[in-house]
Parts: C-alpha cells; structure tokens; sequence
C-alpha cells in the first residue's frame, strides 16, 4: 500500500469516528455539559501522555516546553488555542445533547470557508472569482435559514470561528500535533481540575456517583478526543491538502444524518433549500482548490 493511499484510510478513519461521536456525546446526555468537558480534558491529557511515554517521545515534549517557553509569543498563543479548542468542545457537547445536532453540522461545513476568510484578513492571501462566488453561495444560505429560523445560527458560527481561529492559531506554530495536543491539555487540566473539586464539594458530579457505564463513557472521553487528531496527523502526512478538503465533509454528513434520521431534529423544504446553496458553494470552492493545486503541479 502506497503513503497516499494509507494516508486516506487515516483520514477517513479520523472523520468518520468524528462524525459518529454525536452519538457518544448523546450516551452521555445524563451528565452535564462542564462535566464531560473537564473529563475530556483530563483523560486526553493523560492518554496523551502515557502514548508520549510509549513512543519515548519524552525527551522530544520536553524540547517543545523549552522552545515555547524561550518564545513567549508560541507560549501564549498556544495557550490561547488551548482555550478555544475548549470552549469549542464545550459548545459543541452541548449543541448536541441540546439537539442542535443539525447547526452544529452546519458548523463544521462553513468552516473551510470561515478559514479561508482568516487567510484573506490574516496571511492576506487571495481569492479567485469562482471562490468569491462560492462564499456569495454560502452567505445566500445562511441568510435564509437566518429568516426561517428567525433568528441567527449562532451556534453554527461560533463553531466554526473557534475551530477556523483555532487553526489559525496554531499554523503559526510549528508543533508535533500529538505533542502539541499533550501540551494544549496540560494547559487546560489544572483549570479543569479545580472545577472538578467544585462541582465535587457541591455533589453534582457524576463520576462514581451513577453507574459503571457512566463512569466508564466518562473514562474513554480521552480515547475519543485523542484518537481521531492522531488518526488525522498520520493521514494528514501522507496525503495532499486538496485531498483532506474533500475528506472534511464526511465528519458534517454524517452529524446531520444522525441529527435528521436518527434524532429527529427539524430538517424541511427551507433548511434542505439553504443547505443546497451551503453544499454547491462548497463543491465549487473545493474544486476550485483542487484545479489550483493541480496547476502549480504543472
């Protein structure tokens, strides 16, 4: 098998497991939003840690805090990306264990283009008139499903600006991403921890407290957090950009079955008709990325 192919099972193995992880989160519907949060921290830091001591990789974690520590500019803006990494997993447990299942689909599908618009303002890169046209498509859609809904979609936005800012953030770093991960969470856990002897001291923790399912879902968040990203980084080294900006629509796809078939949510004539203009303005900017790509290949 050669690296590219390789690198696609990787990616599609990592999109397809975030795709599912609505239906984790949902098992997990009991417990509150803060608490599967701090569990997710917590038990991706460690996790992430014993794979560090695993792979011998100690000496290497132990460089990166050296190096972001002498820069202290890496040193904040890591900080800060382990914030919004946060709070974009707090918004987005909850989006789905409050059924907005469908918005929080919606999310992740603009935000490719809530990205590249960071580029445009941040790295001043440039759009060509296909691309323009495609982020008008998008803007046409969420405009309409604004008016259906009456009001904003604001919990789509405010995923995709965390994670499109995230990422941003964290391109100006350079940084092993499971390393990076390891120290993104160790920033987070002291936090996270003190908010967990608080909810302790006022008896609304589920730990320990319901069942041996529970307790175990509460364990594994770990497992769930930190097994896709490294899926990912292994298949994002062995595989094009053009090929991840196709591959990033299935974790989307999926959320939205889940929230229209499985659960329930609301999906008529006028989300179906504002998603068609979110869907095509999406295949054109991604082929119009791919035809870029594939130019400067000649």
């Amino acid at each position: 098998m050669n690296e590219q192919k390789s690198g696609v099972i990787w990616g599609v193995s990592a999109y397809l497991i975030w795709g599912i992880l609505p239906v984790y989160w949902k098992s997990l519907a009991h417990v509150s939003s803060t608490e599967i949060l701090i569990s997710r921290i917590v038990w991706a830091f460690i996790l992430t840690i014993v794979l560090i001591v695993i792979m011998r990789n100690g000496r290497l974690l132990m460089q990166d805090l050296k190096g972001l520590w002498r820069s202290q500019k890496d040193f904040w803006s890591l900080f800060t990306a382990s914030v919004l990494i946060s709070g974009n997993w707090f918004l987005y447990i909850w989006a789905v264990n409050h059924d907005f299942l469908v918005q929080t689909s919606l999310g992740y599908y603009i935000n490719p283009l809530v990205s590249v618009l960071l580029g445009i303002f941040f790295l001043k890169e440039t759009l060509t008139s296909s691309q323009k046209m495609s982020f008008l498509m998008a803007f046409m859609g969420v405009v309409i499903l604004t008016v259906s809904y009456g009001a904003f979609p604001w919990i789509s936005f405010l995923l995709a600006i965390s994670f499109a800012v995230y990422g941003l953030v964290k391109k100006q770093i350079e940084l092993d991403p499971l390393r990076g991960l390891v120290i993104e969470t160790f920033f987070m856990t002291p936090i996270a921890l003190v908010f967990y002897m608080w909810f302790f001291a006022k008896g609304e923790v589920a730990l320990f407290q319901i069942d041996i399912k529970t307790d175990l879902l509460l364990v594994f968040t770990g497992i769930a957090t930190a097994l896709p990203l490294v899926f990912f980084a292994k298949g994002a080294q062995r595989m094009p950009m053009y090929m991840i900006g196709f591959l990033q629509y299935i974790a989307p796809t999926i959320m939205l079955f889940l929230g229209v078939v499985i659960y329930g949510e609301t999906f008529g004539r006028i989300e179906l008709f504002a998603f068609s203009f979110i869907w095509l303005a999406l295949i054109l900017f991604t082929v119009s990325k791919v035809v870029d790509v594939l130019k400067e290949k000649k």
